[in-house]
């Protein structure tokens, strides 16, 4: 388990991580949104104890990870892919790693062949594509079992293939009871990836709530219904304090409803329903929505103040 409280810090006039508090349960994936510049990779290090805190605290399972001995069989973190010495193999990598950790040289030999790198074992990491280097950080994080993980953008330059493989490796570590801390900005990934949501934006605690319920409050959800008596469907159900968003010949859009009662309603009152479903706002689209006010850098045509200002002119 991962828990932050009152986490702060501040580079100089800049407060990038501002009094956030948050825990990360065993067991699940957890994910962690926020636009760029949100203070994401910031509260990851320090959780790393790579950058410390200007206030609060930020333990793992229970200790600061500075306290850890040997902190890879307690953590195993992927932050940069790239931060390795381009001159050594992967195998001379992971041994360093390895032997630094009072880890023994068969548990290498094993998360290479997780990962599937056996057959460039030998070769340098200064030639290793994205990708590559990718599944050998993983392997690093991998080294001593942890019961805690942190990856930060793990599928960056992975193929289909690789990108299919790494989801599922993160829900097998999950469902052994690990802690799994993830990263991302592929919302795609992330719907299918995640149980639970950790969004920030300027360094400060938006959400905390499960990928269920975060969509099920997404402002973008209605109940689409296709009925050739769609007036009195609509009549009625605004009668029952529901908004009707939407209405395209014989199809409405409401709000405020469920299908159960739409079904219920139509029962009592012998109406047809052709179509009677529920749509829900995508994990990108719900995000999005929340976080607008936190994004430094965007389109004047994402900003409704300057498109209103425009449809004046």
């Amino acid at each position: 388990m991962i828990e932050a409280t009152g986490l702060s810090k501040r580079y100089g006039r800049t407060l990038a991580v501002d009094d956030l508090s948050f825990t990360v349960p065993p067991g699940q994936v957890t994910g962690f949104l926020g636009p760029n510049g949100a203070g994401k990779s910031t509260t990851m290090r320090m959780i790393l104890g790579l950058d410390a805190p200007s206030s609060g605290t930020v333990t793992v399972n229970g200790r600061p990870y500075a306290e850890y001995r040997r902190p890879l069989f307690e953590v195993g973190a992927l932050l940069d892919a790239r931060a390795v010495h381009g001159g050594r193999s992967a195998y001379n990598h992971l041994l360093c790693l390895a032997l630094s950790n009072g880890i023994g040289r068969a548990r290498v030999a094993q998360v290479l062949d997780q990962v599937g790198l056996v057959s460039v074992a030998g070769k340098r990491v200064g030639g290793f594509s994205l990708g590559m280097a990718q599944r050998l950080g993983i392997a690093a994080a991998l080294l001593g079992d942890p019961r805690v993980l942190m990856f930060d953008e793990p599928v960056n330059g992975l193929d289909p293939e690789g990108v299919v493989w790494i989801r599922d490796l993160l829900r097998a570590l999950a469902a052994e009871g690990r802690t799994v801390f993830l990263s991302s900005h592929l919302m795609s990934e992330m719907s299918v990836t995640a149980d639970r949501l950790i969004i920030i934006g300027r360094g400060r605690l938006i959400a905390q709530t499960t990928v269920e319920d975060f969509l099920k409050g997404g402002s973008g959800n209605f109940v689409r219904i296709r009925s050739p008596q769609h007036d009195a469907v609509a009549t009625l159900l605004t009668a029952q304090g529901a908004e009707v968003i939407g209405h395209e010949t014989d199809t409405l859009r409401v709000i405020g409803v469920t299908t159960e009662a739409v079904g219920e309603l139509a029962r009592a009152n012998g109406l047809t329903l052709l179509e009677l479903s529920a749509q829900q706002a995508s994990l990108e689209q719900t995000y999005m929505k929340l976080t607008r006010d936190a994004v430094d850098y965007r389109h004047a045509e994402d900003d409704p103040v300057s498109a209103e200002s425009r449809g004046r002119s």
